[in-house]
């Protein structure tokens, strides 16, 4: 029996927008951000599908050990870094590459003998984001500390992230570009800056390695700009089916509250999805769907697991239309506006209940 709900991923849209990040990246090398289930998309799957990357990247040690216990060795980023020498010796064991942004990450490592040496570190220099990262004042003090490490890491390089890229030709993204080169300069190590937004921004970054997310799921960082504009093709399909039809009269009201009232006799689709299944309840009025490929305005409230459209000017709707929510056809940037959000809420929002198809 086919599920009501489901989220269709199209792996090969997932290649295609690794080609086209790597064609952006004018050579630098492609670290293919899957973190929170990549996105929505499924981890493994997805890290799967993702296998030309030259690098995948996590946020959190059981991210990454749910990839190897999948059988995916590919090299593997720990975003976050770790936190106790359990963790240490469990990422070391994995061969995982791990971000270093806190002196505590640094204290562990030189009490952890020849076990860190095992681990590639990426140390990481806050230049305006604020969130982790040494501050360039502190910076030179932990290189030193990582560059005095015995033995010496079996590999070093640094990077940062930005804050307002999807901002295109911002300052903010200029001001913090100067001050990772003003912090780096004369230091002779691979970096990594861009992450969708700076890829396909104005502002030339200048890296060895890019760590995209977002892009490659087929959606636009950017306000201004779809994903279609920049050559993406979106991975995920929601879709779901009508599961009734109801005759609403002129002056009633559909869904909890009453917040709509039909101004004319109406004909309303009701949908299986709601927020129970990652569809927001602050999807406004003016939200659309697709009910057999044609755009149906939403009405009333989601609730947990419905949904209600307007299909009175559309024919031959009945139980079991099928119904897009977000993806091919209708952007998930154009829902997420609609409810007052961004894409990666939304496609993170996914819940587990519902099925992820392959195509």
């Amino acid at each position: 029996m086919r599920p009501l709900i489901r989220a269709v991923i199209n792996s090969h849209a997932l290649r295609h927008n690794l080609r086209i990040i790597r064609a952006r990246a004018a050579g630098a090398r492609v670290i293919a951000v899957v973190k929170a289930n990549a996105y929505g998309h499924g981890l493994v799957s997805t890290a799967l599908a993702l296998g030309d990357a030259d690098a995948l990247a996590v946020a959190r040690l059981e991210e990454a050990l749910a990839l190897r216990a999948a059988g995916i060795g590919a090299r593997t980023l720990l975003l976050e870094g770790v936190f106790s020498f359990g963790e240490l010796a469990e990422a070391a064991h994995e061969g995982l590459d791990l971000v270093v942004h806190d002196a505590t990450q640094i204290d562990l490592l030189e009490r952890a003998d020849a076990v860190a040496t095992r681990c590639a570190l990426w140390l990481k220099i806050d230049t305006g984001m604020n969130r982790l990262g040494f501050a360039p004042r502190e910076f030179p003090a932990a290189l030193a500390r990582i560059r005095n490490l015995s033995p010496a890491p079996r590999e070093l390089r640094l990077l940062t992230h930005l804050a307002c890229a999807n901002e295109r030709d911002d300052q903010v993204t200029r001001a913090q570009l100067e001050r990772f080169r003003v912090a780096t300069r004369g230091i002779d190590y691979e970096v990594s800056v861009a992450n969708s937004a700076g890829i396909f921004g104005a502002v030339p970054l200048g890296c060895h390695w890019v760590r995209p997310g977002l892009a490659l799921y087929g959606a636009s960082p950017f306000a201004d700009c779809s994903a279609q504009s920049l050559g993406l093709q979106p991975v995920m399909t929601l879709e779901s089916s009508v599961i009734a039809v109801r005759h609403v009269a002129r002056g009633e009201s559909v869904g909890y509250g009453g917040s709509w009232v039909a101004p004319r006799d109406s004909q309303i689709a009701i949908v299986a999805a709601g927020y129970g299944d990652g569809v927001h309840r602050s999807l406004a009025n003016g939200a659309t769907v697709l009910v057999n490929g044609r755009r149906a305005p939403l009405t009333g409230r989601v609730s947990m697991d419905m949904l209600a459209a307007d299909v009175s000017a559309l024919n031959g709707v009945r139980v079991g239309t099928p119904v897009v929510l977000w993806g091919e056809g209708l952007p998930v940037e154009e829902a997420a506006q609609h409810a007052g959000t961004i894409a990666y809420e939304l496609l993170c929002s996914v819940s587990p209940r519902v099925p992820l198809e392959p195509r």
